[in-house]
């Protein structure tokens, strides 16, 4: 339920705030990406990908959807259960899918026959948008595991 939470507010926030921030070279951090890749982390392989996919469908749908609905739902919820696996402990994890989740939705965008992915998309928009997430995601991926985390009361 928490993991749910974070995904949502991670949504939100990059809908509402991040999007529209206009940062150089004109990429952006995928903050729901590493809210899935943290309630993955702590939960587990199947609840990360169950967890993924509907973040991935919420994504789908929130504006500027451009694509077809399920192409992120699919990609994240290999993520999540990429880092669900947590194969090569925490941070290797997170770098991995970091670095696979964009060419992962690229790759599935060349399959669908979307014709908005091209090799500049890739060589240069897929770069920025994963340094930029590398960047912040000690921030999020803390704050996720971080509230995932039971609380003890003594």
């Amino acid at each position: 339920m928490i993991g749910a939470l974070c995904v949502l507010l991670a949504l939100l926030v990059q809908v509402m705030l991040v999007n529209r921030l206009s940062l150089p070279a004109g990429g952006a951090p995928d903050l729901v990406l590493l809210a899935v890749i943290g309630a993955a982390l702590m939960r587990g392989a199947v609840p990360g990908a169950t967890l993924g996919f509907v973040a991935g469908l919420l994504v789908d749908i929130a504006p500027p959807g451009a694509h077809l609905v399920g192409q992120y739902a699919f990609v994240l919820a290999l993520v999540g259960y990429v880092a669900g696996r947590g194969a090569g402990g925490p941070v290797t994890t997170v770098v991995l899918c970091v670095l696979v989740a964009p060419l992962l939705a690229a790759g599935v965008s060349l399959l669908i026959g979307d014709a908005r992915v091209t090799m500049s998309t890739l060589t240069e928009e897929v770069p920025v948008t994963v340094v930029y997430t590398l960047l912040v995601s000690p921030i999020v991926i803390w704050l996720t595991t971080r509230s995932a985390q039971p609380r003890y009361s003594t």
